[in-house]
Formats: C-alpha cells, structure tokens, sequence
C-alpha cells in the first residue's frame, strides 16, 4: 500500500485521466438531455425547424425594427433633424433610381453574434416608405421576390406573417416571442427575408447552438452506461488522489513543497484570476468570428488551463490540511502571529522594571491622569494652585533627570577623546541610568588599564629592540671593520674575494636591517622629537632625486617630473622628511621595472600640497595597499632581494607624525604613492 501511495506514475495519469473523465460524463449527460429533449437529431435543415432558432430569428428582426422606429421618433419630433445627426443606428443612405423612397443600407453589425449576419432581410416603413436593408442590389423589387421565393423564407406583410419556418408562421410566433419584444413591434412594417443553413459558418450565438447540435449528432448514440463508469471511475481517482497526496517515496510524513509555502490567499487569488481569464476568452471567442474547429480548440485549451489551475489549488490545499498547516499558511494568520508577539514584547517590555520605555510610559500616563483630574477641579482657586504646582514640580523633574544624563553625557564624551579617568558618582543615581554609570565607571577603568599595559608592552619592545640592536651593533661593527681589512689585503684568490665582497654586502644590509627596525621602534612610540620648520618640498624633492640619479641610471628609469615653478613651502621636520622621500626613492630603486619610467608631480589641491610618485613594479604585486604597509611585508619575489620591508612604514608614521599623509595605491603593476601636507602660510 505504501508504494501505491507514494507512486508518481499512479498520481501523474490520475491527473491525465479525471479532465478526461469529467468531459466524458458531462458529454453523456448532455447527449441523453439533448435526445430526451429533441429525440433524434437530423442534419442542419430540421435544426432551422427548433424552436430555439426560430425565436433568436424572429427576436433578431423585431430588434432591428425597434431600432429603426428609435430613428423615425426623433426625426418626427425634429423634422429639421439632419441625416448626420438621425439616430437610424449603423445605417447609411445610398442613392438607388429603382426605390423611388430613400434606402438605407447596414453598414455595421451592431452585434457580432446577431443573426443578421447570416440572413438577408429588407424592412419597408409603410409609413413613409423608407427601406432598411443588408442586401446591395441595382433593383430592389426584384430583391424582394427573390427574397419571397427562397426556401427558407420570413415574410410579414399587412400584419400577416408567410414563411415555410414552421417554428416561426403566424401561429408558432406569438408564443415564442420575448416578453420584451412583441410581435406588434412589426406593425407598420412590411418584412422579407430568407436564411441559408450553409451561411452559419462563424462564431454566434446560434452558431454555437449548431456547434453543439453537431457535436452531439455525431455521438447522439453514446452508450448510457458511460455515465455510471466514468463518475465511478472518476470518484475513484479523486479518492486516491486526496488519499495520496504528500507522500513521497523515501519521505516520512507530509511533504509540502515550494508552492505549499505561499500565502493560501495569493495563491487562490492568482488560479481565480486566470480562470477567470480563461473564462472570459471562452466567452468573448463566442462572440468573435472564428472558424467551428478554432473555436472547438479555444475551448479545449481554456477547459485544461482551467482545470490544471483548479487541481493545484485543490492539490494544495488537501497537503495543508493533511499537514495541518492550513490556518497557518493564511497571511491573515500570518499578520495575527506577528501582531500577538508584537503585543507580547510590548508587554514584556513594559513590566520589565529596568526598562525605561515602561518608567516614561508610566510617568507621562501619571501626568496626563493627574493633569486631568486637577483640570477639573480648576473652577476653584485651589485646583487651579495645585495644577500650576504640579506642572512646575514636573518640570524641576525633567530638568534634575536631564542633569544626570548631561553627566553621563560628559563622561562618554571624555571617554571618547581619550581620557579614561573618569568616574560617576553611582549613589547619585537611581534606576537605569544607575546602570550605565557602573557600565560607564567599567568602561573606563578597563580602558585606563589597557592603555597602560599597552603603554607599557610599547615601552618593553622598544627597550628591547633597542638593547638588542645595541648588542648586535658592537660585534657587527666589529665584522664591517675586519671586512673593510680583508678588502685592502692584496688577496690574489679569486674565489676569496668573492667571499669577501658577499661578507660586506650583507655586513651593511645588516646595518641598515639594524638601524631601520630601531627606527621603526622610536616612530611607533612617539620616542621622536620634531623640529617643526617651514620647508622648501620642491627643493627637497630636487635634492633627493640628485642623490638617487645614479641608481635610477643604472636600472635605466627615466624621470617625468611635473613641478611648479613657484617654491612650495610646508612645515615639517627637514631631517624627517628626507627621510620620507628617501625611502620612497629607495623602494623605486629597488623594485621599479627597468627601462620604466618614474612619475613624479607636485600640486597644490584645496588649501594642501600633494607629491604623487608613480612606477611600473618589475614583480607582480599579487598584495593589497593595506597589507604593502604593514611592517616586514614585501612583494611576493621582492622579498628575496635587499630591503627590510620597513621602509614604507616607517614613512607612513614619519609623515602622520609631521601632520601629513600617506598613502599607496596599486593597480595590476602600477605603484603609486600619495604623500599630502598642509600648505604652509
């Protein structure tokens, strides 16, 4: 049974077969109503003999007199009423020398699914003579003969009725006609017209009853026991779809899916809109001048559509329910959910003592309560006393909070710029804002603590990067001096003086490794002292790439300089400084692409003076800015040449020190860096 259950084939042709079904039994139904009502059914001349036909024919003619007679008032009440303005509804006049009174020829079929589309009729006012007519002809005598002589033919002449439509003779019309149509609307007319059967080839009203009529026809012998099989079959299929839906193979339980989660509400919106689409289609292609075999699709494609929507709803519904997430899945219910455990952490919120939301509900609500019972006793001079005493009591309230909140206020604020030493008095206090004092007083100690152990974690690295430097310097000194020996022997040894020269090479690396790290020490803990000065940068810049010319030659970098030609004046530390811009120089000595260029500008820019120096980076820099300035970090296969990877940091700190910045930015390739300072009065 399990597998049953859970079978997808099972489910899939029982969603085939129940559109099937219904359409199968509501055929039966209809064809035994339609052979109980109209026995057996002929071809299309004996469906002209039905009554149905008879009275959509003689309504459509009485219509079309109704509406000439509508015409004929207005022009007796204004007989200087122009043809423009004459309301003979979708008739125009035409000139005919073969009717001596005026014709008026149908120009638009006021409805598409009227029967004068298919009948040829003319209509004689016996009053004044004017002709209304569908039939273009050079002689309208002859017309009416013809029309006379047709084999199915509709005549009313002299109040009589002459016709070979048996539904429609003079005996047959007066009971079918419409309550609000009578067949007195015809008097003072004269009427001829005819039908073929062959012309009712297009979308009306009597065009679907033939359609129909035709349908059952062909099947007019379907077996009587097709009713009971196909409603059992299709109860059979319905129960084991409702029985079955929600379980899936290899799943416990019910399963719902993506579809199964949407609002209940939108969902039965969006499937009653489309049928209601389909439904509207259906009828307006009815109405619509369409082939029978087009017609018969439309409706087949609006039948599936229609029924595919109504079993997700239906398939969907019957998993909510069996899941029982029905309610649930209603956004009424939804909405309800949210508004009770809104409701909820309001209430929570308003009885939690320590919440100030419930203190100023509750004293604003106190004051509006009192201020309103004191208000009513103001006809007295006493009431009136007691509610300017009780407004002013109120205010020196507020105003005693508000001190205590400007206290705390000023207590984050010296927080904020850095002085930790700060202490509320906690005993002043009461409530919540008791709270954030001892919140505010942990704060603060907490932050004085950290400074100074960050203070002193400073002050130990310096010391002992300093006293190692120091150590490492009196032996290294040491090794520099002996090399320098070694290089003024006269060693005939090749190989050893290649050794010797790699000694000195990494002597003085060393040194400077030594010398920038006990550098990099000092900036980091403000151990620098500053001779602030007013300096000439484009001067300064000049000289530092004069001392850096041979190393740029060397690498083959051409210098593009963009320099002002007025001095540019800063203030700055001029030792530090150089100091910034050499080891700049330096980085682009080092790492720059050969046979590159250098660009170098100097601007002024809103009140502040910018150096930007930009190269191409012979290595790929597959490293962001941020990272590029932190201390030891270099390109990936820089890393293996000289350099201690200081330098950049120590020119940021530098420059931060003096007032000014630094930064980097890199490109793919391109390395650029972007040095500002104030400009100097």
């Amino acid at each position: 049974m399990e597998n049953v259950k859970e079978s997808i084939l099972l489910k899939f042709l029982c969603y085939i077969l129940i559109p099937i079904m219904i359409f199968v039994l509501a055929i039966s139904i209809i064809d035994v109503s339609i052979t109980s009502q109209y026995g057996e059914m002929g071809g299309p001349e004996e469906y002209i003999e039905t009554e149905e036909f008879g009275q959509e024919y003689l309504l459509t003619l009485v219509y079309n007199v109704r509406n000439i007679t509508k015409g004929k008032t207005e022009e007796q009440a204004n007989p200087n009423i122009s043809e423009e303005e004459l309301h003979y509804d979708y008739y125009n006049e035409i000139e005919d020398d073969s009717y001596e009174y005026p014709v008026y020829y149908q120009v638009i079929n006021y409805n598409s699914t009227s029967i004068s589309n298919y009948i040829n009729y003319i209509i004689i006012d016996e009053e004044n003579g004017n002709m209304f007519t569908n039939i273009r002809s050079s002689n309208y005598i002859e017309e009416i003969n013809k029309l006379k002589n047709e084999k199915k033919n509709w005549t009313y002449e002299d109040e009589n009725i002459s016709t070979n439509i048996n539904t429609i003779n003079k005996e047959s019309a007066k009971y079918i006609i419409s309550p609000y149509y009578s067949i007195d609307n015809l008097q003072g007319y004269k009427i001829y017209s005819n039908i073929d059967p062959s012309s009712l080839s297009y979308s009306n009203s009597l065009y679907v009853q033939q359609a129909v009529y035709n349908i059952f026809k062909e099947h007019q012998n379907l077996p009587t026991y097709l009713i009971p099989i196909s409603a059992i079959s299709l109860i059979v299929m319905i129960v084991y779809l409702i029985w079955a839906t929600g379980h899936e193979k290899g799943k416990d339980g019910i399963v719902l899916n993506s579809l199964d989660k949407i609002s209940y509400e939108i969902i039965t919106t969006v499937i009653i809109f489309i049928i209601g689409m389909m439904m509207s289609f259906a009828i307006a292609s009815i109405e619509t001048q369409i082939p029978q075999k087009i017609l018969m699709s439309v409706f087949l494609l609006c039948y599936l559509i229609g029924y595919a929507c109504l079993a997700v709803l239906v398939s969907t519904t019957i998993r909510r329910l069996k899941a029982k997430q029905f309610i649930r899945s209603f956004l009424i219910y939804k909405i309800c959910v949210w508004m009770k455990r809104t409701i909820k952490k309001i209430f929570i919120k308003m009885t939690d003592k320590k919440n100030t939301n419930r203190k100023i509900t509750i004293i604003y609500w106190g004051f509006v309560i009192i201020s309103m019972i004191l208000s009513s006793m103001t006809s007295s001079g006493i009431g009136l006393l007691l509610l300017v005493g009780f407004w002013i009591w109120a205010y020196y309230k507020l105003i005693q909070y508000n001190k205590k909140i400007q206290k705390i206020n000023e207590a984050l604020k010296n927080i904020y710029d850095g002085n930790p030493n700060v202490k509320l008095n906690e005993e002043e206090l009461e409530g919540t804002l008791k709270i954030m004092a001892k919140y505010i007083n942990d704060i603060a100690g907490g932050f004085t603590n950290a400074i100074e152990q960050s203070l002193k974690s400073e002050r130990l690295k310096t010391e002992l990067i300093t006293n190692v430097s120091h150590d490492i310097k009196t032996p290294l000194t040491s090794i520099i001096n002996y090399v320098d020996l070694l290089k003024k022997e006269d060693i005939n040894n090749a190989q050893i003086e290649q050794y010797i020269a790699v000694l000195d090479k990494k002597s003085q690396r060393l040194k400077k490794l030594i010398e920038d790290l006990v550098e990099a020490s000092k900036v980091s803990s403000g151990n620098v002292k500053l001779n602030i000065e007013t300096i000439d940068l484009k001067e300064l810049l000049n000289q530092t790439v004069g001392e850096f010319e041979d190393k740029l030659e060397k690498k083959k970098l051409k210098l593009e300089m963009d320099l002002p030609n007025e001095n540019v004046l800063i203030k700055a530390d001029n030792r530090y400084l150089y100091r910034v811009i050499e080891n700049v120089f330096s980085n682009i000595s080092k790492y720059a692409l050969e046979n590159s260029r250098v660009y170098i500008k100097l601007y002024e820019e809103n009140k502040s003076v910018k150096l930007e120096i930009k190269n191409i980076s012979k290595d790929k820099l597959n490293i962001s800015a941020e990272e590029l300035m932190q201390r030891f970090v270099r390109g990936d296969k820089s890393r293996y040449t000289e350099g201690s990877g200081l330098g950049l940091s120590i020119a940021q700190s530098l420059t931060e020190m003096q007032g000014g910045e630094f930064k980097i930015h890199i490109d793919g390739d391109l390395f650029k860096v972007e040095i500002k300072w104030r400009q100097s009065a």
